[in-house]
């Protein structure tokens, strides 16, 4: 039996969960978030506390975090991949960003 790994997604609407364990390279997860399911196959190994996603995320695209943008894909972005500054450009306070979200 596989061991479980805990996440969380706050909102269906997000692009994103969260580790709330160490997750290795290829487990698959099972994301849950109200009535949204979504099984994942982990790309990268997620730390603790960072994001991967869990659909498809194109470049350009918002990414939501707890129903809240939390930046702009810089790169087409697999489920199961890692989200962090590698292909997250932040735009949280931002004056120049704001008429582009």
């Amino acid at each position: 039996m596989q061991e479980a790994h805990k996440v969380v997604m706050m909102k269906p609407v997000d692009s994103v969960a969260v580790a709330l364990t160490d997750i290795p390279a290829g487990t698959r997860v099972r994301v849950v978030s109200g009535e949204s399911v979504f099984e994942v196959e982990v790309l990268d190994p997620i730390e603790f506390g960072h994001k991967f996603a869990v659909r498809p995320i194109a470049a350009g695209e918002s990414i939501l975090k707890y129903g809240e943008v939390i930046g702009r894909a810089t790169a087409d972005i697999r489920p199961g991949q890692h989200v962090h500054i590698h292909n997250l450009e932040g735009i949280r306070g931002r004056g120049d960003q704001l008429a582009k979200q």
